[in-house]
């Protein structure tokens, strides 16, 4: 009888294990598959973005992804909710989080989910604190049976974070990297094709939240993105942000931009905003200053413009800055009254006079001589301003850009046709702004600007950036002719940009005080001033153009809060730069003449 027992016993084994090996075989490797193997993403290095120097502007160093396998929470856990509870209270202080979001998280619907993603991108002090807890909970569970270690199932994927070394230096250009790892604005957003690259994927065998290293994986690795290197200088744009910031500030102004050019090349050595914002931390951020107004922003330019209405009248031929133009104190135009923003006695000014002393009524006049009628000349100066780039996009390609606004000419109001030539019913951007003084100082040449100098791929191959395209506005002679008039504006006595003088260098600028659509009403309230120019003037290297928006404390007029502005940066690009002081005495063309 125990003979025959033990035979059925041993039957008994034999039929389950043909049970195991040929009939269930395939179902217990399926279910081993899922519950042992995992795949995780491999992130990618995001690409550097540095100064035209080579100096970090944005990086990436290592982080780490806090993941959890709410599976490994005992059924008991998950029932009464101790285990997932316990974890989410002892993680929130570490992590930053609402400990109830957390417990929420470790408590996922799906009873077979794996993978749960608790925080991104952590520094690794955050990691190793979360070990050595996890740690601890282990050797104490180890001794003392009524505890469990609640973090068992807490684990971390490599990743990497994004910093700004250098704070809120030029983050309206840089912008920043969502919580997604994408670029939220900016360069980042811009090019984060090209600097975010690939992500890799490895797939490894699990136990107890731990890779079996006796069990082979897979993986595809990551591809680093491409560094970007950038025009501008990081000293260049630190004083140019410097400067601008002060003067907002002094000025209680709503904001304020300054740009930086090189005239010859198109590049943008420095494109500064004010107020800014530190991309390292976007929740002290101002939603409103997050961008980059100087591309942005739309605004009616003023008086700055009246070098394209100048330069228009003498491409045309129909004046020199020596023709005479008799300026009364008002002037009668259509349906409207026009000044200038002195009360004066009747002007007898020359043309590079009426740049000088930057008169509306005498520019109305000039620019009155383009045509045989008010239409045609409204015609003739609608092409130059095109020429000179209003009214189209500058070609940077920035997120958020404005192209401005520049109306078909015979659309223009009876207002229109005599404002314009003097920078109201028109809008612009501060990139065009700069880009027109850089034309007239590039011998009548636009080159458009640019912000990027090229890429480096991670075989480390640079690659230039394609060339800017190039356009004649108007002949080399007029544009020498704009900047000796110009330079009437900053060194004549009776010119309105005295105050951007620079000691031992010719300076040619125009200034600019515009009224100001307010933003929130769409009605006239408060003033744009800004002031624009290059130097040296006899050889022209670097343009500055400064707009400051509302200022409400002290003067609103241009040449005298942008002009100190103008002065301040112009004078570091051009020791920063190393160009030599100029070497010959400053142009002296008539401002007035005698009736």
């Amino acid at each position: 009888m125990v003979g025959l027992a033990l035979t059925l016993v041993l039957l008994v084994f034999v039929v389950r294990l043909l049970q195991v090996q040929a009939v269930d075989a395939s179902a217990y490797a399926a279910k081993a598959e899922r519950n042992r193997y995992v795949v995780h993403t491999l992130a990618a290095q995001r690409g550097e973005i540095t100064d035209r120097t080579g100096v970090a502007l944005a990086t990436s160093v290592d982080a780490y992804d806090i993941t959890a396998d709410p599976t490994l929470f005992t059924p008991e856990q998950l029932e009464i909710g101790d285990g997932p509870e316990q974890a989410a209270a002892l993680l929130a202080p570490i992590l930053g989080q609402d400990q109830a979001e957390l417990a929420r998280k470790l408590r996922p619907e799906d009873k077979k989910l794996r993978y749960v993603k608790l925080a991104g991108r952590q520094t690794p002090q955050v990691w190793k604190q979360i070990k050595d807890l996890r740690t601890a909970l282990a050797d104490k569970a180890e001794t003392d049976k009524s505890t469990v270690n609640v973090l068992a199932g807490i684990l971390a994927e490599p990743s990497s974070k994004r910093v700004y070394p250098n704070g809120d230096l030029a983050a309206g250009i840089l912008g920043w990297v969502n919580a997604e790892g994408k670029g939220g604005g900016g360069i980042e957003q811009q090019l984060n094709g090209q600097l975010a690259g690939e992500d890799g994927k490895i797939r490894y065998a699990q136990s107890g939240g731990h890779q079996v290293p006796t069990v082979g994986s897979t993986e595809t690795p990551a591809v680093p993105g491409s560094d970007i290197e950038l025009t501008i200088d990081r000293d260049i744009q630190w004083a140019a942000q410097n400067a601008i910031a002060e003067q907002v500030k002094e000025s209680k102004a709503d904001r304020g931009y300054v740009i930086v050019q090189d005239t010859a090349t198109g590049e943008i050595l420095a494109m500064a905003n004010s107020p800014g914002f530190d991309p390292n931390d976007l929740t002290t951020a101002d939603a409103t200053a997050m961008g980059n107004a100087a591309v942005q922003d739309a605004y009616e330019p003023g008086s700055t413009a009246k070098v394209m209405s100048m330069a228009a009248v003498l491409e045309e031929n129909v004046a020199t800055p020596a023709t005479h133009v008799v300026v009364p104190n008002r002037l009668h135009r259509g349906d409207r009254l026009f000044k200038d923003d002195v009360e004066h006695p009747t002007w007898y000014l020359t043309l590079n006079g009426v740049l000088a002393k930057s008169s509306n009524i005498g520019t109305i006049l000039a620019t009155g001589q383009l045509g045989k009628n008010q239409a045609e000349a409204n015609r003739v100066l609608y092409k130059y301003l095109r020429k000179f780039g209003i009214g189209s996009y500058t070609g940077l390609g920035f997120p958020g850009e404005t192209k401005g606004i520049l109306a078909s000419p015979d659309t223009w109001s009876t207002s229109q046709q005599y404002t314009i030539p003097f920078g109201q019913g028109v809008s612009i951007n501060a990139m065009q702004a700069a880009s027109v003084y850089s034309t007239v100082a590039n011998g009548g040449v636009r080159v458009e600007p640019t912000l990027v100098r090229g890429t480096q791929g991670p075989d480390g191959v640079f690659t230039p950036a394609p060339k800017p395209e190039k356009t004649r506005v108007v002949s080399e002679k007029t544009a020498r002719t704009l900047a000796r008039m110009l330079e009437s504006v900053v060194d004549d006595r009776e010119g309105t940009g005295t105050k951007a003088r620079i000691p031992g260098y010719r300076v040619a600028g125009k200034t600019g005080t515009a009224n100001r659509v307010d933003p929130a009403t769409g009605k006239y309230r408060g003033y744009t001033s800004s002031f624009a120019g290059f130097a040296p003037a006899d050889k022209p290297r670097v343009t500055v153009y400064c707009a400051i928006q509302n200022a409400t404390e002290g003067s609103y007029f241009g040449g005298q809060i942008c002009g100190p502005v103008y002065k301040k940066v112009m004078e570091f690009a051009l020791k920063t730069l190393q160009v030599p002081p100029t070497g010959t005495p400053p142009a002296k063309l008539p401002v007035t003449f005698k009736p």
